[in-house]
């Protein structure tokens, strides 16, 4: 399987490419005589931006996050969105929590992190090792002035500066993991006080420091030796970039600094602008990666601002269009489709009572952009740790659109923002970033519906990386997003778990008017590789008088084909089938849908296990069965035809 893997990897590498990964893999075998070295002495100007009270927040805000902190105290962490995971006191900063596995005291370069034997779930290994609930502990100091809970940092930082040295162990194996624990020492460092912290006093609190700063400086020279490139420079630059950036701004302390500085902000005004489309959309095709680079830009462009080094209006721009699609493609109940994979990977964690990432980002992109009150608490954190003169920027254009089409996202339905909204949104888009598009679906001409701020026609998400192989190639795969596949093929061909060999293409053959009157067709041409080759198009019509939506599939092949349509419903939702077609009951509305076409086969499947089919997935390594409508017929001269009709209750 290893050998096969490198195999498809090649096949997806430029030459430079390839030259580029053999001289990383000579410096990672010289890299060896780095571990264990320690940093040059330290000039004392690291940056303390004067962090002085606490953001004014409400009572139960502040009871929360006090409640949260002292869980963290008692070695139970929350990781990814929201599980909590017993993780030891003293914490053990190398063990995989959910399986148990701690990871080697050795060369980092010598560990296979897809070795399960050997680390366990790396993913896991490393959401602990962000360092995100650390700042939970300064946010708690800084609220209370209660020592204890700055003793407490004091042990988790000691702790984890003698378990994990320079280079050694699987804390070390990603520089984009390096990038996240630097951005959330700074806010340590200045919600703690800075350089004037009560962490350094005394002998051991001295100690404290130099070690720290030591390993600071490893964290930076190793992201500046190993950045992400070529078919890898997705979002891992730009976190690697953005955690570089920080870390030499908060701590310029060695020569080299300088140059990590220049770099890092260099290419991040860079990849502000080539990994977002000019109409906003993140190039990945990956909504949960939208909002995570775009975290990343803002922590960095913050900095920017406090330390008087402003980013260029280019850079905020981009950013300004990454809000507005945001925006624009969540519902008024604040759902966002889950296009693409999502790992719930985050930046930083400052809110103790919600993880609406998309609801915290558009807050802050208001109060960058729009002036306005910084109400939201995880707002209020960051621009309290990061002081500063908001950027000189654009003002918004419009707040939201409907046609995203550089992207590939259309919107469709009306009442946008209102009770009564109906919101679909079509893809027809390219797969994915680069040339393994790491982080897309096989999605081509999918679409999701909500109906009153209630999820209807969902995509079913990522569940995870790294379980067993079904679950991962049925999640990212054809039948897992409301598309046709053929053949029981998937439109696209993996070569691997983050891998893409042959990659669906999609067109627009006609562009829509208005979202009310809404009237699409696309094609791609994901199966002309078959022997017969077949192409699928797509036209879909949303008439806003009578709230319905039509949606047509032609498929175009000499022979007779299996062709499967699947519509993937939330599993709130009452769905049956009926003589007449398909019933499915909301909250606040009903939908009727009638299907035609050539002996048309209609089968309602949830949670079906061999092979994987009905299952969705709102949060990372958690999934739960819905309903899925698969329509079948063996044909390749009629099109299937779907009507659906929505009516609201009363």
């Amino acid at each position: 399987m290893r050998i096969g893997w490198l195999v498809n990897r090649l096949r997806c590498m430029s030459v430079a490419e390839v030259g580029y990964r053999v001289r990383q893999a000579a410096a990672t075998r010289m890299g060896r005589r780095m571990a264990g070295r320690t940093a040059p002495a330290p000039l004392p100007r690291a940056l303390s931006l004067g962090v002085s009270g606490a953001p004014a927040l409400d009572p139960r805000e502040i009871d929360a996050l006090l409640a949260d902190a002292d869980r963290i105290c008692a070695g139970h962490v929350v990781l990814f969105a929201e599980r909590r995971f017993d993780v030891g006191v003293p914490t053990a900063w190398n063990r995989d929590p959910e399986t148990g596995v701690s990871g080697p005291a050795v060369y980092a370069g010598d560990i296979a992190i897809t070795n399960r034997q050997q680390v366990g779930d790396i993913k896991h290994v490393w959401e602990l090792n962000r360092h995100l609930h650390l700042v939970r502990l300064a946010q708690a100091w800084t609220l209370s002035r209660d020592v204890r809970w700055l003793h407490a940092l004091e042990q988790q930082l000691r702790s984890w500066l003698d378990q994990c040295p320079p280079l050694t162990g699987p804390n070390w194996t990603s520089s984009l993991e390096l990038g996240i624990r630097l951005i959330n020492w700074s806010l340590v460092w200045q919600l703690a006080g800075g350089e004037a912290s009560q962490l350094f006093a005394g002998e051991s609190g001295q100690k404290l420091r130099a070690d720290w700063l030591d390993s600071i400086h490893a964290h930076c020279r190793t992201i500046a030796r190993n950045l992400s490139r070529h078919s890898s420079a997705n979002n891992h630059l730009i976190g690697e970039l953005a955690g570089l950036y920080v870390g030499a701004s908060t701590w310029p302390c060695w020569k080299e600094s300088g140059d990590w500085l220049a770099q890092a902000r260099r290419e991040l005004e860079h990849e502000a602008q080539i990994q977002f489309s000019r109409d906003g959309v993140n190039r990945e095709q990956a909504f949960a990666y939208h909002i995570f680079s775009s975290e990343f830009l803002f922590v960095a462009g913050l900095m920017g601002q406090a330390t008087g080094n402003p980013f260029s209006r280019p850079y905020w721009a981009s950013l300004q269009r990454a809000m507005r699609f945001l925006r624009s493609v969540r519902d008024v109940g604040g759902n966002v489709p889950n296009v693409g994979d999502a790992d719930d990977g985050c930046v930083f964690r400052l809110d103790a009572s919600s993880m609406d990432r998309a609801a915290q980002l558009l807050a802050l992109g208001d109060t960058v952009f729009g002036g306005a009150a910084d109400k939201h608490p995880g707002v209020q954190w960051l621009l309290h740790a990061l002081p500063g003169k908001r950027p000189d920027c654009d003002p918004h254009e419009v707040d939201t659109g409907w046609t995203f089409p550089e992207g590939g996202y259309f919107l469709f339905g009306n009442h946008f923002g209102e009770a009564s909204e109906i919101k679909g949104m079509l893809d027809c888009g390219p797969l994915g970033y680069l040339g393994i598009a790491a982080h897309g679906h096989a999605d081509a001409l999918a679409l999701t519906l909500s109906i009153a701020g209630e999820e209807c026609l969902i995509d079913s998400g990522t569940y995870s990386y790294w379980q067993e192989q079904k679950w991962r190639d049925y999640f990212r795969g054809t039948s897992s997003h409301n598309t046709v596949r053929i053949d029981g093929l998937d439109q696209s061909v993996s070569g691997g778990r983050f891998m893409w060999l042959r990659k669906a293409h999609a067109h627009i053959e006609r562009m829509p008017s208005s979202p009310q009157d809404f009237d699409f067709r696309g094609s791609h041409g994901g199966y002309t590789r078959l022997a017969d080759p077949v192409r699928h198009a797509r036209s879909v019509r949303f008439d806003g008088t009578s709230n319905t939506l039509t949606v047509r599939d032609e498929v175009s092949g000499r022979k007779p084909h299996k062709v499967e349509q699947f519509w993937h419903f939330a599993p709130e939702l009452d769905v049956r089938l009926t003589s007449h077609g398909l019933s499915v009951r909301g909250k606040r509305f009903v939908l009727q849908m009638q299907a035609s076409g050539a002996d048309l086969q209609l089968e309602l499947v949830r949670g079906a296990e061999n092979p994987p089919l009905g299952w969705c997935s709102r949060t990372y390594e958690s999934k739960q069965p819905c309903e899925v409508l698969r329509i079948t017929s063996v044909s390749s001269a009629v099109p299937v035809e779907c009507r659906f009709t929505i009516t609201f209750l009363h």
